[in-house]
């Protein structure tokens, strides 16, 4: 029997009408046709990018009720364009107006960090607000000279110090020493992990857990090893996964939230 147009017509003028949600950065779908789950990452004219928990990512071309929010069909819409000023996140999560960022003249209170990676992981998450603050991050490389440096860099009401401190357990080296340059005007933090990279969820390496390594054996050199890949190669890459302070582990973010609070200029 020949199908007749008009019932074609009918059909599909009686078709399922789905909502329509715009694809916005960070709003957790499923692909009906394949069962990939994840947060949408980007955005482009025909399709959208989704990226799963171990950090997948997969495009899907746009399609009426071709997605699933909490279990129901749902057809993704490209956002509209917004041409008036709006408020951004910021990896932080610190809420502030699109454009540029406005940067502040360096202040005299400072962050200083144990490494090059500490202050590199800081900037990574952290710069936008710390370059508003005009707080300058810092590397120590090391905590052993951190008495005679505290001395040196004689803090005061308008020269707050704020450092974080890898491995700060009750008992520890850190926390004896930093026990002796808490004041009034620095004060320490820190997080429990040997390393700030065990502060950076391992999931974003597609991992459930960081490789045990034996004692006696540096951390990072025989983390890598059990990975199997390259010392010097493989922090750009982890770093390059943290793209919200969601990646990082609260006691981490907790530490480092707490010394920009300390050391923040006041506002008059």
């Amino acid at each position: 029997m020949t199908r007749d147009i008009l019932d074609e017509f009918e059909q599909q003028r009686r078709a399922p009408a789905y909502p329509s949600v715009p694809a916005t950065p960070g709003l957790l779908v499923e692909d009906r046709s394949s069962g990939f789950f994840g947060d949408v990452v980007h955005v482009d004219a025909r399709a959208v990018t989704l990226r799963d928990r171990k950090g997948n990512r997969r495009e899907f071309a746009f399609k009426p009720g071709g997605f699933l929010i909490e279990g129901k069909p749902v057809t993704l819409v490209r956002p509209a364009v917004v041409t008036e000023p709006r408020q951004v996140r910021t990896a932080s999560g610190s809420v502030k107006a699109a454009g540029p960022a406005r940067a502040r003249t360096a202040v005299a209170h400072r962050i200083w960090v144990e490494g090059r990676h500490d202050a590199e992981l800081v900037e990574h998450v952290w710069g936008d607000d710390l370059r508003e603050l005009g707080i300058v991050v810092e590397p120590m490389h090391g905590l052993d000279d951190v008495v005679a440096l505290v001395r040196e860099f004689q803090p005061g009401p308008q020269r707050k110090l704020g450092i974080l401190v890898d491995h700060l357990v009750a008992g520890s080296k850190e926390d004896r020493l930093a026990r002796q340059v808490a004041g009034d005007f620095v004060l320490v933090t820190g997080h429990p992990f040997v390393d700030v990279w065990a502060g950076i969820w391992p999931r974003v390496m597609g991992l459930q857990e960081w490789p045990d390594v034996p004692r006696g054996v540096e951390w990072k050199a025989g983390m890598c090893a059990a990975l199997g890949t390259d010392l010097q190669g493989f922090w750009p890459r982890l770093r390059n996964q943290v793209h919200t302070f969601a990646d990082l582990r609260p006691e981490l973010v907790g530490a480092v939230e707490r010394l920009i609070d300390f050391v923040a200029p006041s506002v008059d």
